[in-house]
């Protein structure tokens, strides 16, 4: 009776241990990115969201353009490669401090998007230089918001 007990408590201990380690990473959803296997800044990004701490799996594709159509996303602010992770659409060279807010706040969006791929962005670092450049949000039916500015 006595193993029967210590056991019984050893066993909830390490179900509570798990419980609370695995409640201490909130971004430990897989982000799968599809991308060209050409494309060297797409790695970069890809290395910047594991650097902060994402679980990135990467999908080499011929034509990306299924994914965006998948995505809902708006001619207007398509980049190179997208993500989809937790139900969010995430295009181009997205910061993940955004990504981490968006899972965190779980905002009424389809996703984020960084327009184009403006130098100094995740993945499109050049020297010091540093452009300008939104990450938008944006609805299923294709309403657009600046989420953030850098």
């Amino acid at each position: 009776m006595k193993y029967r007990i210590q056991s019984l408590m050893l066993g909830a201990a390490l179900t509570l241990t798990s419980v609370i380690g695995f409640a201490t990473e909130p971004f430990s959803t897989v982000v799968v990115v599809y991308k060209s296997a050409t494309c060297s800044c797409c790695s970069g990004w890809v290395k910047h969201m594991r650097d902060n701490g994402f679980n990135m799996m990467t999908q080499n594709v011929q034509d990306v353009s299924q994914y965006k159509e998948r995505a809902n996303l708006p001619e207007d602010i398509r980049s190179c490669h997208t993500a989809f992770v937790d139900g969010y659409a995430i295009e181009g060279h997205v910061p993940a401090s955004d990504i981490k807010r968006m899972l965190t706040q779980k905002p009424d969006i389809r996703g984020l998007a960084v327009p184009g791929m403006p130098i100094g962005s995740p993945g499109m670092e050049y020297g010091d230089r540093k452009d300008r450049y939104q990450v938008i949000s944006y609805t299923k039916d294709g309403v657009k918001t600046v989420y953030s500015s850098y």
